[in-house]
Formats: C-alpha cells, sequence, structure tokens
C-alpha cells in the first residue's frame, strides 16, 4: 500500500458569506483540506504556503466581492500562483441579475470556470453538481491517482510509457508509474518467469487477478489483452451493424443502435473517443455549460453503448472490409478476428498530419508529440512549449498546456487564428498570460537536449524565411487532418484527399435510376460513413456525434429492405 498523501486544498474566500461557504463545503472535508480566507491577501498567504509545502489546491471559491480587493485582480494572482486548480466564483443572489451580466465576458476568457449562485440554504445539489464535476475534472486531468489497480514499472524518458499512461488516462483506468527498483517494481519482476521488457503493466485488481503481468509492445497490443478480440464474436453471428472507430459519431451509433434494438459491435483500433479523446475541456458541445473533456465525453458515451447493449474492442485496427455480394454480410478482417455484419458504418476519424522533419519525428514520445497529450501536459511543468496548428484542438491544448507550462507558443502559418478557431477560444488565449501566438511561423528543424529530450527548435518566418532557434521543453502537433482508410475497397468511392464520398457527392454512376444514395450512404448498399472520415464533413463534435445518431436511422431503412442471409 502507499503511504496516504496530503489531501488536496479546497480554498473559500469571502468577507461576509464565509460562513455560508464552510457550512457548504463540510461535506468535503473528508476527502479535501478546506481551508477559510476573509480577504484576498489572506488566500494569497494560504496560496503561498501550499506552494511551499507541496499541496495540490484543486479548487478556488471566492465571493464575488472582496473587502480588500477587486476580485478579478486577485484570481489573476491566484492563477499565477496555483494554475492548475479550478475557479469558481459565488454570487450572493441580490446580486446575482448585475454581477452575472457583469462578469460573464471574463468568464468567456477564461478568467474563472464558472459562477454559481451562492447557496440559500442546504442540500442545494445544483450547486455542488457543479462543485462536483469541476474537482472531478480537475482530479482526470491534474491530480496524481492514489489508486494503483493498474502500475506501470518503466525506467523514466521510455516513449511507450508515455503512450501507455495517456491511453489509461482516456480509457479512465487509474494507474500509478513506480520504477524497477520500487517494492512495487520488484513484486511485478517477481511474477515474470524470463528477463523483463519495458514498460512493464502490472493488472492487480481482482479483475485481473489471473493475469501475469504484461509486457505490451504498443497501446493496441495492451487494448487487446484487456479488452478482448473481435474474435470473441461467435462465428456464427451476424450483426446489425459493425461500427468501425469511436469517436464521437462512432459512439453516437453504437448508442443509437444499441438501444433501438440493433445488435452492435463497435471496433477501435486505439482509445474510446477517438480524436476528440485527447480534448482537455469541450466548451460549446450542447448540453454542458461548463464544458466537459473529450476523454470524459468518450468513457460516458461508452458507458451509455454498454448499458444498451453494444459490445466494444479495442486494440485492433481493421484491415480490409469484404462487402457481401448477393445479399451476403460484409465482413470485416483484423488481425485479431473477423466481424460479419449486415450493416457498417465507417466512422474511423482522421489523424493528425505529420511533420515530416526527421530530427522531431525521432522524437516523438521524448517531447514531440502529436495530438493534445493530455498525460504528457503533467510533464510540462516550468517548460516553454510549443503548439502548431490553428484549430479549436489546438486552442483548447494551449489552453490545458497552460496550466502547467511555464509559456505556450501557438504557431501558425496564418497571420491569425480568426479563421480556424472558435471565438472564444480565441478570447480565452488573448487574455492568458502564458499563452502567445506566433504567426506565419513554421517549424523547419529541431533536436534533442543532453538527455535525449526535445532540448530545441529552429522556427522559419513563411514571408521572410529568417530563421531562429529557440529553446523548446515540449512540442505538440495538431496539424491538420489526414484520413488512414486504405482498408476500404476500391468500390467505396473517397475524394481526391482520401475522404469518404457519400450522398449525392457520389459519382454518377453509382446512382440509382437517376437517384444518388441517401445522405450518408456510400457507393456500396449497406455501408455508411459519419464524421470526420466522410468528405465535407465540418470536423466538429457535435456534428459527427450527429452524423453518427442520423446514420442509424438509415441503417433501419436498409434492414427492412430484403433480409441479409444469416450463414456464412
Amino acid at each position: 500500500m502507499n503511504p496516504p498523501a496530503s489531501p488536496p486544498v479546497i480554498l473559500l474566500v469571502s468577507g461576509d458569506h464565509l460562513d455560508v461557504l464552510a457550512e457548504q463545503f463540510h461535506r468535503y472535508e473528508r476527502e479535501y483540506d478546506v481551508r477559510p480566507a476573509g480577504t484576498a491577501a489572506e488566500a494569497n498567504a494560504v496560496l503561498k504556503e501550499a506552494r511551499r509545502s507541496g499541496l495540490q489546491v484543486a479548487l478556488v471559491v471566492t465571493d464575488s466581492q472582496l473587502p480588500d480587493e477587486q476580485m478579478l485582480v486577485a484570481m489573476h494572482d491566484w492563477r499565477s500562483l496555483v494554475p492548475t486548480a479550478r475557479r469558481l466564483v459565488v454570487i450572493p443572489i441580490d446580486r446575482f441579475g448585475e454581477e452575472s451580466a457583469s462578469l460573464r465576458p471574463y468568464l468567456q476568457k477564461g478568467k474563472f470556470d464558472t459562477f454559481l449562485v451562492l447557496p440559500q440554504g442546504r442540500r442545494d445539489e445544483e450547486f455542488h453538481y457543479a462543485v462536483v464535476e469541476m474537482l472531478s475534472d480537475w482530479g482526470a486531468t491534474v491530480a496524481t491517482s492514489e489508486v494503483d489497480s493498474v502500475r506501470i514499472i518503466t525506467p523514466e524518458g521510455l516513449p511507450l510509457a508515455l503512450a501507455i499512461r495517456d491511453f489509461l488516462d482516456r480509457q479512465g483506468m487509474p494507474h500509478r508509474t513506480y520504477p524497477p527498483d520500487s517494492p512495487q517494481g520488484e513484486e511485478a519482476l517477481a511474477r515474470l518467469d524470463g528477463p523483463p521488457s519495458y514498460p512493464l503493466v502490472h493488472l492487480t485488481s481482482g479483475v485481473f487477478a489471473d493475469r501475469p503481468v504484461l509486457m505490451p509492445t504498443s497501446t493496441r497490443e495492451l487494448g487487446a489483452r484487456i479488452y478482448g478480440r473481435p474474435s470473441d464474436v461467435e462465428v456464427d453471428t451476424v450483426v446489425d451493424i459493425a461500427v468501425v472507430g469511436a469517436g464521437p459519431a462512432g459512439l453516437a451509433a453504437a448508442v443509437y443502435g444499441a438501444s433501438e434494438g440493433l445488435s452492435t459491435v463497435v471496433i477501435e483500433s486505439e482509445v474510446i473517443g477517438g480524436q476528440a479523446g485527447t480534448s482537455s475541456m469541450i466548451r460549446n458541445y450542447l448540453g454542458f455549460p461548463r464544458g466537459i473533456s473529450g476523454q470524459r465525453l468518450g468513457q460516458r458515451a461508452r458507458i451509455q453503448a454498454i448499458r444498451f447493449g453494444a459490445r466494444f474492442f479495442t486494440g485492433w485496427p481493421v484491415v480490409e472490409l469484404r462487402p457481401g455480394t448477393d445479399g451476403r454480410p460484409h465482413t470485416l478482417v483484423t488481425d485479431g478476428g473477423e466481424v460479419r455484419a449486415r450493416s457498417v458504418l465507417v466512422a474511423s476519424g482522421v489523424a493528425y498530419r505529420r511533420l515530416g522533419i526527421t530530427t522531431l519525428e525521432d522524437l516523438v514520445g521524448a517531447g514531440v508529440h502529436y495530438g493534445a497529450a493530455m498525460t504528457a501536459a503533467r510533464e510540462m511543468e516550468e517548460r516553454d512549449v510549443y503548439v502548431v496548428g490553428g484549430g479549436n484542438s489546438a486552442g483548447q491544448a494551449a489552453v490545458h498546456l497552460a496550466r502547467f507550462a511555464r509559456s505556450v507558443t501557438i504557431l501558425i502559418r496564418r497571420d491569425d487564428l480568426a479563421a480556424t478557431m472558435s471565438k472564444y477560444l480565441i478570447d480565452e488565449i488573448a487574455w492568458n498570460p502564458r499563452i502567445d501566438v506566433r504567426p506565419c511561423t513554421e517549424i523547419v528543424d529541431g533536436g534533442a537536449d543532453d538527455s535525449g529530450q526535445l532540448g530545441w527548435l529552429r522556427l522559419c518566418d513563411v514571408r521572410t524565411r529568417e530563421e531562429e532557434r529557440v529553446a523548446a521543453g515540449g512540442l505538440f502537433l495538431l496539424i491538420g487532418a489526414a484520413p488512414h482508410c486504405d482498408w476500404l475497397p476500391a468500390d467505396v468511392r473517397r475524394d481526391e484527399h482520401g475522404f469518404v464520398l457519400t450522398g449525392r457527392d457520389v459519382p454518377t454512376e453509382c446512382w440509382v435510376d437517376g437517384l444518388p444514395p441517401e445522405n450518408l450512404a456510400t457507393c456500396v448498399p449497406g455501408i455508411f460513413a459519419a464524421g470526420d472520415i466522410r468528405s465535407g464533413s465540418m470536423k466538429r463534435v457535435a456534428s459527427a456525434s450527429g452524423e453518427g445518431a442520423s446514420a442509424v436511422s438509415l441503417v433501419h431503412g436498409y434492414l427492412e429492405g430484403p433480409r441479409v442471409p444469416t450463414s456464412p
């Protein structure tokens, strides 16, 4: 057992309503160190002492008006002291109408995370629902897990170890990392029959008690060992719908398909949630006024789909799709087995384009990361970090990284972010003192420091071609979308960029009786496409979810046609 860590701090700041806050937060005192402060100055002292003592601060809750300092000024100071803490403003009911309007622009710019009405009595569960959401988000993205049902045994600096940690984070599996010479490392090594190959993954919970210590060579292999293989599907079973990809489109299709009685199988090559699962905070998704992380959204959707009967197989990319002929089912081929289905939804999404600079490609996992890599963000403390990309994913990554890094610089080739990023993110970036945007700039080279980690980048102004070498402790690449659907047969037509054509966009020779396929249908009957992989899609989480749900109604229409034989 690990010794219990000091509980994270919740700081309550108010001059006139500290007693109300103290009463409301009494319920959290078992798990958190709840500390009161009557002024901004007292709050500063508490936070400075917490930093000196190495304590984590999970949440700062402040009255909208303080006796000794303007609240927004104090909030700026607190963010500098504890950048990873969540920030909540409470407003007494008699001032809520006026102050919620005046504070809303600062909320939009990310000065704090949300504001709420000061509770008027006991059991204000709507208030506490918001508080628990914030603490849960903090725990998932900042805190070190106190549970180690999965132990990663590894020396420092192994890229695969970081990839496995990111995989487990996105799966919502609590884990901790230990060196080989620790007691936990020695326990795992004692369970091996031969020499170790790091990283080791020791599954310690009762669910995995009969499994040996694993030595995975990839996250896909680990996923297959934990979640099973497609070959687990009974040989004689033909499912109603097989979904390829578990991003927002695939997850929505799984939820709607399974809830409407369709036998549903989802095959995901890597991690549930897809590219969206790497987003630290999605603030413009319908129904989540305080935002939701892509990881949490993916986890909830997966649980929801499983509740309705959907089956998930993780870690096995589809290598071939054999369309059924003469009414036969379609066959999806993976290295772990085959799945036969009456209909198929292609929702495999896209991947970030490669930078193509050999010296930096060699450092992937050693300071260079494709995607937001939320796990790696925790290791960027006191580093100068660069984010390449101008889309929402890049903006969300920069905001999250700024909680840890000393500085974050967004590199874009355009003059500004206006054409590619949502305004709420542009505003939040502009108000964050740790984030800068460097326009008209590209990376032309980079290399490692003495430890083998990323140490420097060479930047080039795309207008003047003037170059500059800068120190860099982290590089996060979110540069455009590249489809990966070479496994699709030629009959499933694609555009010049490789995205799947559907509906009226398919070539006219594929039309039947002068009519195009349905909006999300491909040239091949019974094969549909949704989300980012589809040509002309919006590349947004909400639109992908909508397409995944809409595809299910088209599947129903297709299945109501001539019955597809179920024999092989």
